[in-house]
């Protein structure tokens, strides 16, 4: 059984709820069914005027669990008192357009528990008809419903170039916050008609449009959205780029600000470097230093042993073949006086042990 992944919406945790079909049962079409069942639970939120409610379906070849956090507002019919009332019975509803979730339970302790019936909207059915969605499952609008996808957004959508997107991208977009205000601000920008997982992307890893903006800022023009992506995951930030532009690296290629990042090349890195007089090493160079191991500790033990400004090729190859401090040392004490570092590395890699 596949777990539920747990996504964001906002401030509220939501776990999406998972869909799995028996592949000799595929989803019906609208009204080909039953109407569609399951059982609700209802727990307080940490945000006043919120609750959390999970929602579940069991059935041959079905397991659905989705946990949502919503405004009580939204559960027409549902209060602060009934929510208190130990025993007492509930009825309420969450309408949407797509269509309406009926729930009856009763309450304890401020949680309650019962059963729901989704109702489809069939004017929201013959619209989507309309707009060529002509295999709309009672699953796929359970979804369209529970996550408050708008007939409004779907013909927005469809005015700037999506063609007919998917039901499980409308969902993925309305969970994640892409919205058309989001999108156009990107055409705006120079990204019009970013594929829609793209914009899905973006929102979860907080490519924002001020982000974009403040790239530009610093020259970075049209960045691929991929690009943007990574720079967000590994921590590039505007800070990052002023503090590397303050030490001279201006203009520095986008992957190797990624690779910066990965390999953990901090501005208070290069400057402890350049007190030692290391200026304006290429940033390959700094990646290279810090996946081999280059410390400023070893630059600082190399400078005691009388190896000063040991040029950088130099420092990662005594790195990859084990030349240490130690090894110099021993080396000096068996009377081996003034090795130059390419001889140091030739002693390492035929086996001398200093």
């Amino acid at each position: 059984m596949t777990k539920p992944k747990a996504v964001l919406l906002g401030n509220f945790s939501v776990i999406i709820g998972l869909m799995v079909f028996a592949l000799a049962r595929p989803s019906s079409p609208v009204g080909a069914q039953e109407a569609m069942a399951g059982q609700w639970f209802l727990t307080p939120s940490r945000t006043d005027g919120f609750v959390q409610l999970t929602l579940q379906r069991e059935g041959p070849g079905v397991h659905f669990n989705s946990s949502n956090g919503l405004r009580l507002s939204d559960l027409r019919g549902l209060t602060p008192a009934q929510i208190e009332q130990d025993g007492g019975v509930a009825k309420f509803e969450l309408v949407r357009e797509a269509g309406t979730i009926e729930f009856e339970g009763r309450f304890k302790n401020g949680k309650g528990a019962g059963s729901f019936v989704f109702k489809p909207n069939q004017g929201f059915v013959n619209e989507m008809r309309s707009l060529r969605y002509e295999e709309l499952s009672d699953d796929g609008l359970f979804s369209l419903a529970l996550h408050d996808v708008r007939m409004e957004f779907i013909r927005a959508l469809l005015a700037a170039g999506y063609d007919r997107p998917a039901i499980e991208q409308l969902v993925s977009m309305r969970i994640h916050g892409v919205t058309m205000d989001f999108i156009n601000e990107l055409g705006s920008l120079g990204y019009p008609r970013v594929p829609i997982d793209s914009l899905v992307s973006m929102r979860i890893h907080s490519v924002t449009t001020e982000f974009i903006r403040d790239l530009k800022g610093f020259g970075y023009e049209n960045v691929p959205v991929d690009g943007l992506v990574s720079m967000r995951i590994h921590a590039v930030t505007p800070e990052f780029i002023q503090e590397l532009k303050g030490l001279g690296y201006e203009n520095v290629p986008v992957d190797g600000l990624v690779s910066m990042r990965i390999h953990s090349v901090e501005p208070d890195f290069i400057r402890r470097l350049g007190d030692f007089g290391y200026s304006k090493v290429l940033p390959e160079e700094l990646v290279s230093m810090r996946i081999h191991g280059v410390s400023i500790g070893f630059v600082k033990e190399l400078k005691d042993l009388g190896y000063e400004k040991v040029p950088v090729e130099e420092l990662v190859s005594m790195r990859i073949h084990g030349v240490t401090s130690e090894f110099i040392r021993k080396a000096k004490d068996r009377g081996v006086a003034d090795l130059s570092i390419e001889h140091l590395i030739s002693l390492r890699i035929h086996g001398s042990e200093g």
